[in-house]
């Protein structure tokens, strides 16, 4: 599994910004959401793997009939 990081910057007016990396598709916008709470959102920039449908739930299953 790819590790996952969280990055939040605070500059000295208490604007605040966070970039999340390892994060794939839906599950971003979620951890977005869960750390906004109640704030509001100013800008929203998607980066390309937003895009991108997560893997981790992803079920392979392999058989052979014999």
């Amino acid at each position: 599994m790819r590790e996952k990081t969280i990055t939040v910057e605070i500059d000295e007016r208490g604007n605040s910004s966070v970039d999340l990396n390892g994060f794939h598709g839906k599950g971003c916008g979620d951890v977005a959401d869960a750390l906004r709470g109640k704030d509001t959102l100013v800008a929203d920039r998607k980066k390309r793997e937003y895009h991108v449908p997560a893997a981790e739930n992803r079920v392979v299953h392999n058989s052979t009939k014999r």
